[in-house]
């Protein structure tokens, strides 16, 4: 599954549920490190259940340059593994509220500010902050605080990651800001939570590729859209939504330890 968008060679690795390994500019960063077993998991009076463990141990997956961390406070998006692996990276970037209950192991990268990380060939990886909403509107005080990201730099293709984002609008505010988006890594599954009753706190599929198109996104690869319960949707669905908007050939559906290469 080789095409070619830049100069440059960006790889997205899907190792299970919110996690993949992309490889960027000679860096490697790790979306959501999710890395423990099947089973339940409690998150306040719920109880979210995880399906199929990961495509990849973090001792096959090695060393990372960064982690870019949608939200801490869900254990589907960072788990007792994740953890422990945070310990060993030299750059979390996430939300304030995941540093103010972390600490100095995660940097707060706030709604479009910028870090850049040196490149091992002299230029720099741009890392942006963009918004995201985990539900409908409102639900912030429910849901909690949740970000996505945009990769880019000179010569590199530009990458939305989009964490737990569940809102277009949200899409359109980051599609006016980055009018070109080689590469959409988006998280789906329309998620459902008896907190937020009827409502997805995750893009659906027709979501998806409707993100696809507001973005120009000429590839996307799905993540969060398995391995847990609480997903109303599937690779099956989203198949289907991207045939029907006509994208089908923008849609790269990995398997558990498959890597889409452009």
């Amino acid at each position: 599954m080789t095409t070619t968008t830049s100069s440059a060679t960006i790889s997205v690795r899907y190792v299970g549920g919110p996690t993949s390994v992309i490889e960027i500019g000679g860096l490697r960063l790790l979306t959501d490190p999710t890395f423990d077993a099947p089973g339940e998991y409690t998150v306040g009076t719920r109880t979210l259940v995880k399906l199929a463990g990961p495509a990849l141990t973090p001792e096959s997956i090695g060393a990372a340059d960064a982690v870019l961390l949608s939200h801490d406070h869900h254990p589907d998006n960072l788990d007792t593994s994740g953890r422990a692996f945070l310990a060993d990276v030299p750059l979390v970037l996430s939300t304030t509220a995941a540093h103010e209950r972390i600490g100095d192991a995660v940097t707060a990268l706030p709604n479009w500010e910028h870090v850049e990380i040196e490149r091992p060939d002299g230029g720099t990886l741009r890392v942006t902050g963009v918004p995201a909403l985990h539900g409908p509107e409102g639900s912030e005080p429910v849901v909690g605080e949740v970000t996505g990201f945009v990769l880019s730099g000179t010569g590199l293709p530009t990458v939305y990651v989009s964490g737990d984002n569940a809102s277009l609008d949200r899409v359109r505010d980051i599609a006016d800001r980055f009018p070109t988006v080689d590469i959409a890594v988006l998280f789906a599954g329309a998620a459902l939570t008896p907190l937020v009753p009827g409502v997805p706190l995750t893009l659906t599929s027709d979501r998806a590729a409707e993100a696809a198109q507001i973005l120009g996104a000429r590839h996307v690869v799905p993540l969060h859209f398995e391995h847990w319960g609480h997903f109303s949707q599937d690779g099956s669905t989203l198949t289907t939504a991207f045939a029907e908007a006509g994208l089908s050939e923008r849609l790269h559906l990995l398997k558990p330890g498959e890597t889409f290469t452009a």
